[in-house]
């Protein structure tokens, strides 16, 4: 399971000037055999001139070790040190191939950042189901069952004088409160189940699946602290099936984050334009970041370019002629982009990729939220 520390793992890795090849694939076998991909994989890496070294640990691991039963894989190889780590994920990956003299990691930042830890509670009128997930895998599920919703038969018998008629509606007017009661009473057991499930859980969006009357219902009866974190709901039956839930709660989890792209592009751009803590464009973006004064990182999905760096005072330019503060060289890196997200979260910042935003591709693909 992929975890922030891995990422930060990967960000402090030292080849000793051996090339990294970083490796992201889709791997769902639903769409094409892995025999297909894997002859995909052999191209990929000799149009990037990989060496042979990674390129035999890739294939072997690809032959011998992978179970081909995740959608996406993220392989990191450095045969120059016998290093390989392997992430295989939920979700898929656009295939990509790079090489430098360290990990491409911008993609598992975007992974983390979309998919990391968040639950779902799917509820009817008797009880609740409740699942944990990361990165579209199922870590943690239980549920809870309440007291049987019945409805009690109305009238019963003959009446005089038209008494039966009144006798009759009290009846249905009693059972339909005890029914209620009993719901409300479930409800609330449900939502302490949940309070007491999601306690110890590190979950950053929660979504509620079942009826629109049944959520609406249970909402009401959740702690504060679960209603902030929900990010949507949907409908779906209290049977269904395991896969079924994550599927929908994962699109829902892509439609929510599409939103919150778009809200965080729309903040980067308003701020920028007046005057804000915030910058838009590459060179300005990489004066911040070398400064350590970017608190969110903001680029585009697939944003590459050249420039050029002075690693041992962290400074970051497109332009060669850049003036430093200590007049040291800089010298040249063939992805300028990756350097200030590794720069990035060595600071304890965050990185956002943006996939298909048009605003943020016209403001130079690149911006940054600063802490100052």
């Amino acid at each position: 399971m992929l975890l922030q520390e891995d990422l930060q793992d990967l960000l402090s890795f030292d080849g000793g000037g051996s090339p990294v090849v970083t490796l992201y694939l889709d791997a769902d076998t639903s769409k094409q055999t892995n025999e297909v991909i894997k002859k995909q994989v052999r191209a990929m890496l000799k149009e990037a001139d990989a060496v042979n070294g990674d390129v035999e640990a890739i294939e072997q691991y690809l032959n011998m070790s992978y179970d081909w039963n995740s959608r996406g894989l993220a392989l990191f190889s450095c045969a120059g040190v016998e290093f390989l780590r392997a992430y295989p994920t939920a979700v898929s990956f656009r295939n990509r191939v790079r090489i430098g003299t360290r990990p491409h990691v911008k993609p598992l930042a975007h992974l983390l950042d979309y998919y990391a830890f968040y639950g779902v509670i799917v509820i009817d009128r008797v009880g609740a189901r409740f699942f944990e997930y990361h990165l579209g895998e199922l870590i943690n599920s239980e549920g809870t069952m309440g007291e049987d919703v019945r409805k009690q038969k109305l009238g019963g018998g003959s009446s005089r004088g038209g008494g039966g008629s009144a006798t009759t509606g009290q009846r249905g007017g009693q059972g339909g409160r005890h029914e209620e009661e009993v719901v409300q009473r479930n409800m609330r057991d449900s939502a302490a189940a949940a309070q007491q499930f999601f306690l110890t859980k590190a979950i950053r969006r929660l979504f509620l699946g079942g009826s629109a009357a049944n959520v609406a219902q249970f909402r009401e009866q959740l702690s504060n602290q679960l209603q902030s974190q929900i990010a949507g709901s949907f409908a779906i039956d209290m049977t269904a099936g395991e896969h079924e839930i994550r599927q929908l709660s994962l699109e829902l989890l892509q439609e929510a984050n599409a939103e919150r792209e778009q809200r965080l592009v729309d903040s980067l751009i308003t701020s920028a334009a007046k005057g804000e803590n915030a910058v838009i464009g590459l060179e300005a973006t990489l004066t911040t970041v070398s400064q350590g004064r970017v608190q969110t990182l903001i680029l585009s999905d697939g944003f590459r370019t050249a420039g050029f760096s002075n690693d041992e005072r962290g400074q970051l330019s497109a332009y060669e002629s850049v003036s430093t503060p200590y007049d040291s060289p800089l010298t040249p890196v063939e992805d300028i982009i990756e350097a200030a997200v590794s720069r990035t979260m060595d600071m304890g910042g965050q990185v956002e990729i943006i996939s298909d935003n048009p605003e943020l591709e016209k403001a130079g693909r690149i911006g940054a939220l600063l802490r100052y």
